[in-house]
């Protein structure tokens, strides 16, 4: 099982930016694409973005379309997530997950996917 620590949270004003990032270890022989999750309080925790093992596919929930990138590091271990442009509504507890799924599955059956390793969170918190 991969063990996965989010870093890079914290306050910034509205329309700041932000850089999460995921660190893996103890990977599996298997790839691993990546996603990160939120959760604010109150609410279901959402989608927020999805990126193949190689980098080459990604995907992103409309909500932070345009506004957040992600990306992988030249170690295929190590995630990112630039936030660019951020609102009040974006304030919630990140998570970094990891899934063995193909692309394929992932874009066909997402609700589906089982990620089974995740990280401890990060808060991200975005004052008005």
């Amino acid at each position: 099982q991969v063990q996965l620590l989010e870093s890079g949270g914290g306050t910034v004003q509205t329309g700041g930016s932000l850089r999460l990032s995921c660190a893996a270890s103890g990977r599996s022989s298997s790839n691993y694409a990546m996603a990160w999750f939120r959760q604010a309080p109150g609410k279901e925790r959402e989608f927020v973005a999805a990126i193949s093992w190689g980098g080459g596919n990604k995907k992103y929930a409309d909500s932070v379309a345009g506004r957040f990138i992600m990306s992988r590091g030249n170690a295929k271990n190590t995630v990112y997530l630039q936030m660019n442009s951020l609102k009040p509504e974006d304030t919630a507890v990140y998570y970094c997950a990891a899934t063995e799924s193909t692309w394929s599955f992932i874009i066909s059956s997402f609700e589906r996917v089982d990620f089974g390793s995740w990280g401890q969170g990060t808060q991200v918190t975005v004052s008005s």
